[in-house]
């Protein structure tokens, strides 16, 4: 009777007996076997820290452009703070050699115009671990939710535990925003999501031994921890900052004394009141001044103004409407949309003041109906015009948002 060469099992108790020359391999030993080949391949390759290749700033840029439309400012920030870190990396320190220190970043800007994208984006073309973590899961240590140390507990995950690799590696904190304490003042109650929280991670921003749990804080008590030293990691922090404009705004104000400095205000672009920010403007907000001298490069991010999010709509590599597109071609539909039609979702994106993912909520509810009947309908082209937009768009709920 046949039977399994490896773990001697019939061809009755296994789902799959595969034949060889002169034995046989079931489907258990098969899977293992496969699993302990990927586990040996990881060993022997692991982050190729030194090998990697240096990418110029304008290099990073153009890698960016072909994902997020604008924001140049930002993404210049970005292409020389990661062009800086590598070469940190790749620096040898002797004794009378200066030591380039890390530069943190912290990016400003209004929800979708790209700064979760941009470190995503960011990622692809990184030949170091990078991970993206939420500061809104965050509590000080004793409360309940995730101690400050499992940030760095993700980029071991995505090392693979190399722990030389994930000292090496970029970590994007995205929300920081929603860490700030709750009033200007320091408060006399414990604000265990807030400025609790901005301490906490004072001591990994700046750079220091810390100790990880290697499989998270507090559901495995029992686990070794492991240390990893914060010094060559790279943070990036970004957030909306909702409501930031009213202190920048304050102070631009507080600044206008005298003929001359009234012409200067004049000059002041109140759409667009993120480009003047300051650190000032972070600490009136609720960040504590420690952790904004650890985060010294400060950068914004640019509303999307109607042009910008037709570009968004149909240009980058994955732009909304070609991922629909390509959806629509995998069941062998053809699909077109207007110009008319594309410029009444901007319009509406517009309306909404939802930035670059009202594109998708509006799209979605005008595709859904579309993408229910064609796959079960004999068809192979399908065209969207403006009056087919705009009449599943009133027909959604999504019609009844209005701008705040």
């Amino acid at each position: 009777m046949d039977k399994c060469s490896f773990c001697g099992r019939e061809k009755k108790e296994v789902n799959l007996l595969i034949a060889g020359i002169d034995g046989h391999i079931c489907d258990r030993c098969a899977e293992q076997a496969h699993a302990i080949i990927l586990e040996e391949i990881k060993k022997e390759m692991p982050f190729d820290l030194d090998g990697a290749k240096l990418m110029k700033p304008r290099e990073i840029k153009e890698f960016l452009d072909q994902y997020v439309i604008g924001q140049d400012h930002a993404k210049k920030i970005l292409s020389v703070a990661v062009y800086n870190h590598y070469k940190r990396l790749s620096q040898r320190v002797n004794d009378d050699e200066t030591e380039i220190e890390k530069s943190n970043i912290i990016l400003v800007g209004e929800t979708g115009t790209g700064k979760t994208l941009l470190a995503r984006t960011i990622a692809r073309m990184l030949h170091v671990p990078f991970t993206i973590v939420d500061a809104t899961v965050l509590t000080e240590a004793g409360y309940v939710g995730e101690d400050i140390e499992s940030l760095l507990t993700r980029l071991l995950q995505v090392a693979d535990y190399n722990v030389e690799a994930a000292e090496r590696g970029i970590v994007f904190i995205d929300e920081i925003d929603k860490i700030a304490r709750k009033g200007d003042n320091p408060s006399i109650t414990r604000d265990v999501s807030g400025e609790g929280v901005q301490q906490g991670l004072l001591k990994l921003l700046e750079g220091s031994i810390v100790n990880v749990p290697p499989q998270g804080g507090r559901k495995h008590p029992e686990q070794k921890m492991i240390p990893v030293n914060t010094k060559n990691i790279l943070f990036i922090c970004g957030g909306a900052f909702d409501g930031i404009e009213r202190k920048i705004a304050q102070r631009l104000n507080t600044k206008v004394i005298g003929y001359g400095a009234a012409k200067e205000a004049e000059r002041i672009d109140r759409e667009n009141l993120l480009q003047y920010i300051s650190p000032q403007d972070l600490k009136s907000f609720g960040m504590i001044p420690e952790i904004i001298g650890r985060l010294p490069v400060l950068a914004y991010l640019d509303p999307l103004d109607r042009d910008t999010l037709r570009k968004i709509l149909t240009e980058p590599k994955n732009s909304v409407i070609r991922q629909y597109v390509k959806l629509f071609d995998l069941d062998g539909i053809e699909l077109q949309f207007d110009e008319e039609a594309l410029q009444y979702i901007v319009d509406k994106a517009v309306e909404f003041k939802l930035g670059a993912r009202g594109l998708r909520s509006i799209c979605e509810s005008i595709m859904i109906d579309a993408m229910f009947d064609s796959p079960s309908a004999d068809m192979n082209k399908l065209h969207i015009d403006v009056e087919y937009a705009q009449n599943k768009l009133d027909r959604s709920s999504l019609h009844r948002l209005k701008a705040s």
